[in-house]
């Protein structure tokens, strides 16, 4: 009884390698391309307009492919605008925008 079910096992278990295997091509045959549509850097990113506003400050962030590209902060009371270096978190103001 043990052998019939060992036996059945290994069997299968053969059958399902043999399925994951990858199809050889014939002699002389080349693998099909992908198309240019397909390839990794034509997939467009992601872009997020990201807008936080609470009674102090107004923080707009923008996010390109899930990363942090640039966080602007505006806060209320006439204080002057700034933006954050979203690697460093150091804070920059414009002293003079045109």
């Amino acid at each position: 009884m043990r052998f019939f079910v060992f036996t059945t096992l290994s069997f299968f278990c053969l059958s399902l390698s043999w399925a994951q295997a990858p199809a050889s091509l014939p002699a002389g045959a080349e693998p099909p391309k992908l198309a240019a549509s397909a390839a990794p850097s034509a997939i467009e990113k992601r872009t997020e307009h990201i807008r936080i506003e609470d009674a102090g400050s107004r923080i707009d962030e923008l996010r390109i492919g899930g990363e942090t590209k640039t966080i602007d902060v505006q806060p209320k009371g006439g204080m002057p605008a700034y933006q954050v270096a979203p690697t460093s978190g150091e804070r920059s103001w414009k002293i003079l925008g045109f």
